[in-house]
């Protein structure tokens, strides 16, 4: 494809999300913004979650990462499935009794006020990163195929991006959100399915069948590592990683929850949240599917791109053919978005209620606050993506997205996890402290893992040591009864 075919296509693209937010942001109020009155289909919820779970990180490193962790990913998806278990029948139940907008709430009636600040200060930490992350690399593409040859600067591309995404949420924010996310996620479902055809032909493969067999003979497709405890793909470590994960980036993260308290009740969510657990399985075998099929793709051909360069490189082959390259596009941007839009529109969220308390300025200014914040953190987001192009140089975002998020989502788990299993009151005033000194403590354990522990090396579970951490360190300042 041409660069101004492929603008062409993102403009409409763009165009096509901008006429939706027309249609569902015409009441601009903080009601339909914030909780989108509580009126979401809760199917549409569920279809859509896939695109913002996903996300560009996904779409891009999941495949590339095949040649170096083989279907290894598969161990950690299986945890997540679990994990949205217990987001189903644990947290979701709370969030619902106590009619919360922003989720950290919770932790100002359970413990105090420096608590829940703390939360939410860390979600906003969490969310910044992660989002940040999710963008650079789509921007990158987007650099790499369209704006450099048109001698545009990254930063400009990081700004047009971000621009967009405040265009089309700013009036409708997470009610627009909900009908976004569906288009972005079918967007990126067919995009995956038409490059595999077009492999499978590549590759001789004639059928559906063929394609699963090809997968299961080839040494590429090894899901479970049992042999090596010490490995960071040890099945273990994996599994139970996923669980944490997805209890933490999912049933803590005011994104994703935001989405599932927008549903009319309690049981609606609850059938959004385990309808999602099982597709998002599938879903993930078809990036590890694609992901096998364009590492041998590359070597049969001689293309010598690697990690997250594998995708992008091959899909814009001549020899492609235009239509393959377009859906690429349509969902590399789609998954990307899908998860942005919805960050921008949370941190909005847990900013307004958590650290300003909207809830109690009064009504005239309410709505003026809440875009003031929305624009506030677009240029945040900006920087951030713009502080990452100075830093990172060889990266396989997903890895070191898990890895950020390790450190970052650490104290949430442990808050939450401590205000749930125990019934102790804490020192409330210096909970902050904690929360500082576990990601800390986590980052040296980390850093001294295989002279500590004689070769373990730490990998995902980072999350949960953290979050171990950080419920010590409560137990410390419990108070006596």
């Amino acid at each position: 494809m041409s660069p101004t075919s492929i603008l062409l296509l993102i403009v409409c693209y763009f165009g096509l999300l901008i006429l939706i937010s027309y249609f569902t942001g015409k009441e601009d109020s903080n009601a339909a913004f914030f909780k989108a009155n509580k009126s979401a289909p809760w199917y549409l919820v569920a279809f859509g979650m896939i695109g913002a779970s996903l996300s560009g990180v996904t779409f891009i490193s999941v495949p590339g990462a095949i040649e170096a962790k083989q279907f290894g990913y598969l161990q950690v998806v299986f945890g997540y499935f679990f994990g949205y278990l217990i987001i189903a029948f644990v947290l979701l139940p709370l969030y619902y009794k106590l009619n919360l907008t922003s989720i950290y709430t919770y932790l100002k009636d359970r413990f105090g006020i420096v608590s829940y600040k703390t939360g939410s200060v860390a979600f906003l930490i969490s969310r910044t990163v992660g989002a940040s992350f999710r963008l650079f690399l789509v921007a990158k593409v987007l650099q790499l195929l369209v704006f450099d040859l048109f001698d545009i600067p990254f930063a400009i591309t990081v700004i047009i991006t971000i621009a967009l995404i405040w265009l089309y949420t700013f009036r409708g924010g997470i009610k627009t959100i909900i009908f976004t996310d569906t288009l972005q996620t079918l967007f990126m479902l067919v995009s995956v399915v038409v490059t595999i055809v077009f492999l499978a032909s590549a590759l001789d493969l004639n059928s559906i069948g063929e394609v699963i067999t090809y997968t299961k003979e080839s040494n590429l497709s090894k899901v479970f590592f049992f042999e090596d405890g010490n490995d960071s793909q040890y099945f273990w470590k994996s599994f139970l990683s996923g669980i944490f994960i997805t209890i933490t980036m999912t049933g803590l993260d005011q994104d994703m929850m935001q989405k599932n308290l927008t549903c009319r009740n309690l049981k609606d969510a609850q059938k959004n949240m385990v309808t999602f657990s099982v597709v998002l399985i599938f879903v993930n075998i078809l990036f590890l599917v694609l992901g096998l099929m364009l590492t041998q793709y590359a070597a049969k051909n001689g293309i010598t791109a690697s990690k997250d360069d594998l995708f992008p490189t091959i899909a814009m082959l001549p020899e492609i053919g235009i239509v393959t390259s377009a859906f690429f596009l349509l969902g590399l941007i789609a998954a990307a978005y899908s998860s942005a839009d919805s960050a921008l529109t949370s941190l909005t969220t847990s900013f307004c209620f958590d650290i300003l308390d909207i809830e109690n300025k009064p009504e005239a200014k309410r709505r003026g606050l809440r875009k003031r914040v929305h624009i506030g953190f677009s240029a945040v987001l900006v920087l951030v993506i713009l502080l990452f192009d100075i830093i990172f140089t060889d990266v396989s975002v997903i890895w070191k997205l898990f890895k950020a998020a390790g450190y970052t989502y650490g104290p949430l788990l442990g808050l939450f996890a401590f205000g749930l299993i125990t019934k102790f009151q804490i020192k409330d005033k210096l909970v902050w402290i904690i929360a500082i000194a576990a990601p800390i403590l986590s980052y040296i354990l980390n850093l001294y893992s295989k002279e500590l522990f004689n070769g373990h090396e730490i990998g995902f579970e980072i999350l949960i040591y953290n979050g171990l951490l950080m419920f010590l360190g409560l137990l410390l300042i419990k108070k006596k009864p």
